[in-house]
């Protein structure tokens, strides 16, 4: 299964299959030929899981960068050592970088790639559910201690090679937080499916289900991104329920919580926030609480934190302009919005969202 990405810097496939991992590296010869060095950048969890096939599965002799696990990554500190890694090497702009994990392996090595020698190739091989969302688009980013996803640039990999068969080894905590993402593409582009992620248990979809869904998700993020490579307009719905779930994951400290679980707390207080801007109403959003509740999300964090301590973080959200918050919202179910609230409103809505979690 190929579905294209075309951006204006960039186009490139992503390739979907299971148990192709040797084939789909072997696809892209015509690049590989031409690199001087192969690096593959994983962390040190991936790699006690997989690494002995990965080395089996792939048909080159590669240097190997072993990364902290999840966030921890995602470090100034991380992206300096993977640099110092690089020179240290001998790599030069005709080496491959290859970000062999999860969303948080993917950001640093995209950003790695886009700032060593000012700009490598590099190629995303993803082991997580979440990574459907974030290897594909080009966001490549570090963070901030105040803020997530700070520093960084857009940087479009040459590929990205999907091998669903390592979905198989994720905990349940990691499907939770990869299908957040997913339901996430629903809920901007299509009611029917969303209608039907409100069916299911997330726990239990089959493989075939599963590669359905991460294809559909794939494809509503590789529409937005050709429309809107650097959003400045509609890539910006890709943000839905990120605004007040990524203070919540900054709060806790990155790592802490698991980035889709912040992001459904997101969404549930984006669409509050949609029933006074679009035409949504209260019995929207408590079908989707009750739905996040019984597959096994937690709400817990709200009430860690008061208002004033997430406040510095939505100020720091990069949607933010002049001081104003830019929320998006749901006019309608796939219907998505930009809208601009106040300090004082988002104070509302947080309280609100107190009262039903």
């Amino acid at each position: 299964m190929r579905i294209p990405v075309q951006t204006p810097s960039h186009a490139y496939e992503v390739v979907i299959g299971s148990h192709h991992l040797t084939e789909a590296i072997t696809s892209l010869a015509s690049k590989i030929e031409t690199a001087d060095q192969l690096v593959v950048f994983t962390d040190e969890h991936v790699w006690a899981l997989h690494g002995e096939h990965f080395s089996k599965a792939f048909p080159h002799p590669f240097k190997l960068h072993i990364l902290a696990a999840g966030e921890a990554c995602k470090t100034f500190d991380s992206y300096y050592a993977a640099q110092t890694f690089l020179l240290e090497q001998k790599c030069t702009r005709k080496s491959m970088l290859f970000a062999f994990g999860g969303g948080a392996v993917g950001d640093l090595t995209g950003f790695v790639a886009a700032t060593f020698m000012r700009g490598i190739p590099f190629v995303q091989i993803p082991t997580t559910i979440l990574a459907h969302d974030s290897a594909v688009g080009g966001k490549t980013a570090i963070n901030h201690p105040l803020g997530k996803n700070m520093i960084g640039a857009f940087y479009q990999p040459e590929a990205v090679l999907y091998d669903i068969a390592f979905l198989a080894s994720l905990p349940e905590k990691e499907v939770r937080s990869g299908m957040a993402e997913a339901i996430k593409h629903a809920l901007i582009s299509d009611e029917q499916w969303y209608e039907e992620f409100l069916t299911q248990d997330i726990q239990r979809l089959s493989e075939e289900q599963l590669a359905h869904y991460l294809e559909r998700g794939i494809t509503v993020k590789a529409d937005i991104v050709s429309q809107d490579e650097q959003e400045h307009s509609v890539r910006k719905y890709l943000n839905f329920g990120h605004t007040y779930g990524h203070a919540i994951e900054a709060a806790s400290g990155f790592g802490k919580l698991a980035h889709g679980e912040a992001i459904m707390i997101g969404m549930v207080y984006a669409l509050l926030l949609s029933e006074k801007y679009g035409q949504l109403n209260r019995a929207n959003t408590l079908e989707f609480l009750a739905f996040a509740q019984k597959n096994g999300y937690t709400f817990k964090p709200v009430h860690d934190f008061t208002f004033d301590t997430l406040l510095p973080y939505l100020m720091t959200d990069k949607k933010a302009e002049y001081g104003i918050l830019q929320f998006v919202l749901l006019d309608e179910i796939g219907k998505p919005f930009v809208q601009k609230v106040t300090v004082e409103e988002c104070r509302e809505i947080d309280t609100l969202l107190r009262t039903i979690v």
